[in-house]
């Protein structure tokens, strides 16, 4: 019994452990109005985004929608792309992990207030 029990901790371990690998981090920073990349390209797959507030005076957020869908309706939102928590000032928090398919989306901080940019997915 105690080996089953090792070789299922074992094999738990492990495959968290993969898991954890399979998403890419992407690193995005605000300023006051804008983020300082305005478009981003990547490949279909699991990511991450971290965001960072540079000197915005209060708490930033982020949003990612499919592009033509209406960005005023939250239900639009891909919600695992949220932050987990609103971004101080000069701290960076980070999303839950995010599955992207290709196409085309957009991203911005409606607390920013930012324009909205680009996510093309190849």
């Amino acid at each position: 019994m105690k080996k089953l029990a090792s070789l299922i901790t074992l094999f738990l371990a492990f495959t968290a452990a993969t898991f954890a690998q399979s998403a890419k981090s992407v690193n995005l920073t605000q300023v006051d109005g804008d983020f300082v990349v305005k478009e981003l390209k990547l490949s279909e797959g699991n990511y991450v985004f971290n965001i960072e507030n540079d000197g915005v005076d209060h708490e930033v957020g982020f949003v990612l929608i499919k592009e033509g869908t209406d960005a005023s309706n939250p239900e639009n939102h891909i919600k695992e792309a949220y932050v987990q928590s609103p971004v101080a000032t000069g701290k960076t928090e980070s999303s839950k992990e995010v599955s992207l398919e290709k196409g085309t989306y957009l991203y911005f901080c409606p607390l920013n207030p930012t324009p909205q940019h680009k996510l093309i997915v190849e």
